[in-house]
């Protein structure tokens, strides 16, 4: 079963399943039981009890104090949900003819936890949940980094997180991208300026741009902070980076256009480059351009605008 996202009363709702070769009684310690709970769980987990309303604490390494939350059911051996800060985790234990049936649900509440963060929480879970199932098998299983960005990058696409969208005003029309990345600021400003600090009035970094079209000038540059550019026929371009919890960076991207024709070419391009922006940042710099994908993104864009 594929991961799911949905909205409910307003907020982005997670839902990871996984069969697993054990019964619901076994399953339920390793979801309810501290330590066990901690050898999957992207913290050190404390509380001492499963009754609703017990405080709950999550260790970080490095992190000076506990994030909290508490226990919001305990009906074993069928579900058990908290809170972890103002998100909230919920594990549904289903007889299956394997075992068990987890369905693991995340609500995602806090102001950094959003819709474009689901695909970042999406991969992280799925390899916690990867741990999970070793533990039951008496095995371990290691944090991979190259396996968490193919994931996040299946589910950016599964999703349709990587979708630009485009609204109307008196001037003309604004295109707008918004991702999740879990670099720094200043790695995400590194990459898009080749580690420099561009002027107003010089030429926009090449990993800034595309070819799909004519910048101009660069217009605004506050490191690691926002970057803007002249676009030929009166638009701009402008990327804003700013950090956000736990990790990362919340990139937004805009482009003004004053021609209509142009949006479904721009919307590709600007979409092909925030993925090949993406994968770069991980270490997968791909040559030459795709311009197989952004044609198919371009014809994507046409029919959603008509």
């Amino acid at each position: 079963m594929k991961p799911e996202l949905s909205m409910i009363n307003g907020h982005p709702v997670l839902r990871l399943h996984r069969v697993l070769a054990h019964p619901p009684a076994t399953v339920w310690k390793a979801v309810t039981a501290p330590a066990e709970l901690s050898a999957w769980f992207p913290a050190r987990v404390e509380f001492d009890q499963t009754t609703p309303g017990a405080p709950m604490r999550f260790h970080f390494d490095g992190a000076e104090e506990p994030e909290t939350g508490e226990i919001l059911e305990a009906d074993e051996p069928k579900v058990f949900a908290f809170r972890w800060n103002t998100d909230v985790i919920r594990c549904e234990l289903l007889p299956h003819e394997q075992g068990c049936l987890l369905v693991f649900t995340h609500t995602l509440r806090g102001p950094d936890s959003d819709r474009p963060s689901a695909a970042r929480h999406g991969a992280g879970w799925l390899i916690c949940l990867d741990a999970l199932q070793a533990g039951l098998e008496g095995a371990t299983s290691e944090f991979d980094m190259a396996l968490w960005f193919a994931r996040a990058e299946g589910l950016v696409e599964l999703f349709g997180l990587g979708q630009g969208q485009v609204h109307a005003d008196e001037r003309g029309w604004t295109i707008r991208f918004e991702r999740d990345l879990v670099q720094s600021p200043q790695q995400v400003w590194d990459l898009l300026t080749e580690g420099g600090n561009p002027g107003i009035g010089d030429e926009p970094p090449l990993p800034a741009t595309h070819g799909y079209g004519q910048a101009t000038t660069v217009t605004g540059a506050e490191p690691a902070r926002a970057l803007s550019y002249g676009w030929a026929g009166g638009g701009q371009v402008v990327f804003e980076l700013r950090e956000q919890h736990p990790i990362g960076t919340r990139l937004v991207l805009t482009h003004t256009i004053t021609d209509p024709g142009q949006r479904a070419t721009l919307l590709a391009a600007w979409h092909t480059h925030l993925e090949l922006l993406f994968a770069a940042l991980h270490g997968d710099v791909r040559c030459p351009w795709p311009a197989e994908r952004t044609e198919a993104l371009r014809e994507h864009y046409a029919a959603r605008l008509d």
